[in-house]
């Protein structure tokens, strides 16, 4: 015994949540069900999922004041040296991911919350139907967030004889038991996706999602976990992680334009009793019919007036919307916010994010929803077209002198430096394009 406790690496602890899905069902009478003891059942015979060392029980938070002890498994050595010792949360209600709202959403992040200090990292089991839009509301919900947070299911059951199942909660077990990545993601097919970039492209393929605008953030390969850490966000600033739930996606909704579509059926959907915010999937890169003087122009122009924020996001599966072409830059002069290249997804519960917020004006929700806050949009800094030459505005001068001192190591000048400014972010470009503590030339 002590010989195998020496060979055995240092752990990392993760909480598996498993709100239901395909992942965990099996064969029933009635077709698939939803099964309990899945860490009994689905991983305990599994010996890529337990080193058979029966390592005991993990205390784990069931709600705001009830500690309850579960059973633990762990998994063998990595190649990396580490094991993961986990628990899986099983609720008593599982969530039926086609019909999961903001309350669900709501429970997934207390789970969180309650446990954020016990555990290194989370893995959350969910339905793929809805997963793309669950993984865009936790990625807003979670603030500050400073360990991964990684979503997966699958397209067959782990109980299958033939699924993905085994592959996709593995590879999230690795990731999150051994690489900080303070992000919602979302793993599926050997791939690492940022969460609020993720959508489901195929409902019968194992590659059932891809993030169309960014690159995934890992890739697993049969010999090892390859991030692309220049990818990976990190906190700017000290927060403490809390949690957002009052999410009501009641006040918002989505409309796919079409050829020919009525006015009339445009201005009824602005007209339900209590919408505050639309998404207005378009075509190409922000367009729909009509001019400037059209009727479907001045349905959403009045909308715009009476204080619901409109979004306008592209149909297309990659590209952004902008003010290329002169349709999309009427609907911008009419009040219309670019959504540049937002999922559907991302932009429906972002917007639910921002109007929950009760000090936000109608102006600041617009302005946000234009504006990176979880990498859901890509950012795009100024461009200048000549060398600095002394002449640069104060603010630049200070960013830029910033990312030298903390390049060269200087720690007291990085403090004078902050300290001297009036107002500072981290992740404000200097004329090279380049952030304090991120370098596009690197």
């Amino acid at each position: 015994m002590q010989q195998l406790k020496e060979m055995r690496g240092p752990e990392s602890r993760v909480l598996i949540i498993m709100t239901g899905g395909t992942i965990c069902m099996r064969r029933s009478e009635l077709g698939f069900v939803p099964a309990r003891g899945f860490l009994e059942a689905g991983l305990a015979p599994r010996p890529s999922f337990n080193d058979g060392s029966n390592p005991g029980t993990l205390g784990v938070m069931v709600d705001d004041d009830r500690m309850k002890e579960h059973r633990s498994l762990r998994t063998p050595i990595s190649t990396y040296g580490r094991q993961v010792r986990y628990s899986v949360l099983e609720y008593e209600e599982l969530l039926d991911s086609s019909s999961i709202d903001a309350k669900g959403w709501a429970q997934i992040a207390r789970s969180i919350a309650r446990n954020y200090e016990l555990f290194d990292g989370f893995i959350v089991l969910h339905g793929t139907d809805s997963l793309g839009y669950t993984c865009s509301a936790l990625s807003f919900m979670l603030q500050n967030l400073g360990k991964p947070v990684i979503l997966t299911g699958s397209q067959a059951p782990m109980l299958e004889l033939q699924n993905d199942a085994t592959d996709n909660l593995l590879g999230s077990l690795i990731i999150a038991g051994h690489f900080m990545i303070p992000e919602v993601c979302l793993f599926f097919n050997y791939k690492l996706f940022r969460g609020n970039r993720a959508t489901k492209v195929s409902a019968s393929e194992f590659s059932a999602f891809a993030s169309p605008n960014h690159p995934p953030l890992a890739t697993i390969s049969s010999l090892k976990t390859h991030v692309s850490w220049d990818l990976v966000r990190r906190p700017v600033d000290l927060h403490p992680f809390s949690i957002q739930v009052n999410l009501e996606t009641t006040h918002v909704a989505c409309l796919r334009i079409f050829p020919g579509i009525k006015p009339e059926m445009v201005d009824a959907v602005l007209r339900v009793e209590g919408l505050r915010g639309l998404v207005l999937e378009t075509f190409g890169a922000g367009n729909a019919p009509g001019g400037p003087d059209s009727a479907l122009t001045k349905v959403i122009e009045d909308a715009v007036k009476r204080g619901i924020v409109i979004v306008n996001v592209t149909q297309c599966m990659t590209g952004s919307v902008s003010p290329l072409y002169a349709p999309a830059t009427v609907l911008g002069r009419a009040g219309v916010v670019f959504g540049h290249d937002m999922t559907t997804e991302a932009a429906l519960t972002k917007l639910a994010y921002l109007l929950a917020q009760p000090n936000l004006s109608y102006k600041k929700v617009a302005e946000l929803m234009s504006v990176s806050l979880r990498g859901e949009i890509t950012e795009s800094s100024r461009t200048f077209f000549q060398h600095p030459n002394g002449q640069l505005t104060p603010k630049v001068a200070q960013v830029t002198a910033l990312g030298y001192a903390i390049a060269d190591g200087y720690l007291e000048a990085v403090r004078d430096i902050i300290k001297g400014a009036r107002s500072f972010s981290l992740n404000e470009p200097d004329y090279a394009g380049n952030t304090s503590v991120v370098s596009t030339s690197s």
